[in-house]
């Protein structure tokens, strides 16, 4: 019995074994993407051309198999066993010689999969390291990973299997019809017949099914984000004794899957049966035409040997089972030049400009800064900053404070230039700030922020990634500084300790203190630390506030806090209040006006005071 592959709309909601796999993902320019995807595949135009040349002899073979059948089973019929032993070793070594060429297939399908997507992962990681603080800002950072893992996996994959399934489909249905034409006109009627009654019927219950598998995919949804849900608020769940409730609300969406996917896997197993009968009746059919015409006379025009009849089937089923398999590749192409459109769209991102006077040099930069009627919004109409003015002298301590969502972050993402300012003037040492070429720019400076950053691998490379170049006594001296080099010591392996992803293998307060070794190592001439010490405890932040004391000695240091600690033993406290400076003094001084700082101490400083 032939077995009928689906089709492909049916491909693309069939269920999978994690579930209904999603609908066709369509490209928005189809043509523009598909022109740069085989600019991709061209770069490895010898690999190319190799796999088209294999798939053509391949095909070649295919098509020659059921005619040395057709001559060997003839051969038997009129007992002519020279000509039957010929055709089988004919047969034996076009067998032979596919074999190899389907593995020459495979490994030159796999390369140029592999250089091409390989080449593309390159392009895209060089372009994201490369872009704006705004993109990374305004776009989802699992979706950026998912441009860079899932997106260029679907095309490998797709590359891999569909440019020599195509190719091979395309020649294997040209090559069969014009073989089955030249044996049998009528018995060609006949296929082609079947085939289009299976396109009609498979289009027609794959409509009607749809909506059960799409049905069961969102279901199926609910139910993974109940499970999340559940697995992440544990201990509310169980604080407020919902157990039972939460149990209930999941078996209501359970229930109400198991009734979607019956009827789901009920239509979508009805597809398979109705496509074998339809297949295997054509089949019938063949052989019903094909027998009458075997019994007539040689001399007659239609007649056909048995073994053309044979032939016939073979290449009956050769001829269906490609365009099947293009059907089949379908969603599976959509969605890999869908995913490569999202590819080009980050590679055609804007990327951060190092502009600005490239003489300029980082060892001129002393720290006098001096913000002039700066206007910022980071979305067009909505503004954060307004009219900003402050200055700050060099190797002056300044603490910026203010209430949520006043504006002091974006002070340091302008000093930064991880964004520029949309009017007025930031000036440094004299010179605008516009015009210091950014890198020049950071290495001047070092940033200490609340969420620690750290990556996976050993706390001496973690400690001198802000200078590559430094020795083990540089490490070893910047940790002591931050206060953490007793807790490195005490790990078995000191200094040359692996990090897991985060270094979430150390507390919180200790992947701080790394943080703050780091900066310290930098040796900047301007630093900043927003809420640097929010995450250690009060006797961690009393040595780190005595190691600050050293650091920040004659270095321009702009500090972000909230506790009392860090605020009041700065030089000039500067308070902002809705995009502005409202206020600016030391801690004694802007207590007496009994202002938006006294307030601000009020509700959020006078505990810990006490």
């Amino acid at each position: 019995m032939a077995e009928q592959r689906p089709s492909p709309v049916q491909a693309a909601i069939r269920p999978g074994r994690r579930g209904p796999i999603m609908e066709i993902e369509k490209p928005k320019d189809l043509k523009g993407t598909l022109k740069r995807l085989i600019g991709y595949i061209g770069k490895d135009w010898k690999t190319f051309l190799l796999l088209l040349t294999v798939t053509l002899l391949i095909t070649g073979a295919n098509l020659l198999a059921p005619a040395l059948q057709q001559r060997a089973i003839d051969a038997v019929e009129v007992n002519l066993m020279k000509k039957l032993l010929m055709m089988l070793g004919f047969m034996l070594l076009t067998y032979l010689f596919q074999a190899a060429l389907t593995w020459l297939q495979a490994i030159s399908s796999a390369r140029l999969s592999q250089g091409t997507v390989r080449t593309m992962r390159k392009d895209l990681f060089a372009r994201l390291v490369r872009l704006s603080i705004r993109y990374t800002d305004t776009h989802n950072h699992g979706d950026i990973m998912s441009r860079m893992t899932n997106d260029v996996e679907n095309i490998s994959n797709s590359i891999s299997s569909s440019i020599a399934s195509l190719c091979s489909s395309v020649l294997m249905v040209v090559g069969c019809f014009i073989i089955m034409v030249c044996y049998s006109p009528l018995l060609t009627l006949v296929s082609t017949s079947t085939i289009l009654l299976t396109l009609l019927v498979s289009t027609f219950i794959t409509k009607f099914m749809r909506r059960f598998f799409v049905r069961q995919q969102r279901i199926l949804g609910e139910v993974n984000g109940h499970v999340e849900e559940m697995v992440t608020g544990y201990r509310t769940v169980v604080a407020y004794n919902r157990q039972n409730q939460a149990v209930a609300d999941f078996n209501a969406t359970s229930d109400r899957l198991k009734k979607t996917a019956v009827y789901a896997n009920a239509f979508g197993g009805f597809m398979g049966p109705v496509m074998n009968f339809i297949s295997n009746v054509g089949f019938l059919l063949i052989t019903i035409v094909g027998g009458y015409l075997a019994s007539l006379p040689e001399s007659h025009l239609l007649y056909i040997s048995v073994g053309t009849i044979q032939a016939f089937i073979l290449y009956s089923k050769q001829f269906s089972r490609p365009i099947n398999e293009i059907a089949n590749q379908y969603a599976a192409i959509q969605t890999a030049i869908a995913g490569a459109e999202r590819i080009f769209d980050v590679m055609d991102s804007e990327t951060e400009k190092d502009d600005g006077d490239p003489s300029f040099e980082t060892a001129n930069i002393k720290g006098e800064l001096s913000f002039k009627d700066v206007q910022f919004s980071y979305v067009p109409g909505k503004q954060v900053l307004k009219d900003f003015n402050l200055e700050i002298s060099a190797g002056q301590k300044v603490a910026i404070v203010g209430a949520t969502g006043s504006g002091k972050t974006t002070v340091v993402n302008l000093l930064t230039r991880f964004y520029d300012i949309d009017g007025g003037h930031i000036i440094v040492d004299g010179t605008d700030l516009a015009s210091i070429p950014r890198s020049k720019l950071r290495k001047g400076l070092a940033i200490v922020l609340q969420d620690t950053v750290l990556f996976s691998d050993t706390i001496a490379r973690n400690i001198s990634y802000s200078k590559p170049d430094a020795t083990m006594e540089e490490i070893e001296a910047a940790a002591k500084m931050a206060g953490a080099d007793r807790f490195i010591h005490r790990l078995t392996k000191g200094y040359d300790t692996m990090l897991t992803e985060g270094g979430s293998n150390l507390s919180q307060g200790q992947r701080q203190l790394l943080n703050i070794a780091r900066a310290v190592l930098a040796d900047p001439h301007i630093l900043i630390l927003d809420e640097a010490t929010s995450s250690v405890d009060t006797r961690t932040e009393a040595r780190i506030q005595k190691a600050m004391v050293a650091l920040m000695k004659n270095r321009t240091s702009l500090i972000i806090a909230h506790r009392l600690s860090t605020i009041r033993d700065a030089d000039k406290i500067v308070v902002i209040d809705q995009g502005r400076v409202v206020e600016e003094g030391n801690h004694e001084t802007l207590l007496e006006k009994k202002g938006t700082y006294y307030n601000l101490y009020q509700y959020q400083f006078a505990g810990i005071a006490t």
